[in-house]
């Protein structure tokens, strides 16, 4: 499954294809993962990722993660809306801007509840250039 990527990467066909590669792996993984862009943008969700947080994986794309994606709540008793210099904090928006592995826990708001994931966020990196970020999802149980 070839996954259609909308943007352009200074103008480099090779780190495109570089992101294209993680979000065709990432598209048909049975594990909860996400492929995002160096801005942020959803990629490609995996099925497991789909069902976890309820995303249509198809109709992701190419929306920003926080907020378009995923409502993400902060971890108070009233699981307010997790504010805009928190969300930066969250591990795949982190993997991108530190350059490094990133691992945190995130809480989701799903249907009617939220859900608590570990998240485990790698920069994807092509010719020193920061292409986007592949996140892992593990629940919870609460």
């Amino acid at each position: 499954m070839a996954v259609e990527l909308s943007f352009e990467l200074s103008g480099e066909p090779g780190l495109q294809r570089s992101l294209s590669m993680w979000a065709d792996t990432a598209a048909v993984a049975n594990e909860p993962c996400i492929v995002i862009d160096r801005v942020g943008d959803v990629v490609a969700v995996s099925p497991g990722c789909g069902e976890l947080f309820g995303i249509d994986v198809d109709a992701a794309a190419g929306h920003a993660l926080a907020g378009d994606v995923l409502d993400l709540r902060d971890f108070s008793a009233r699981q307010g809306i997790l504010p805009d210099w928190e969300v930066k904090k969250i591990p795949p928006l982190l993997a991108l801007s530190s350059r490094a592995l990133a691992r945190g826990l995130m809480r989701v708001w799903v249907g009617d509840a939220a859900e608590t994931v570990d998240a485990i966020s790698v920069p994807l990196v092509d010719a020193g250039v920061i292409v986007g970020s592949l996140t892992f999802f593990l629940p919870i149980n609460q």
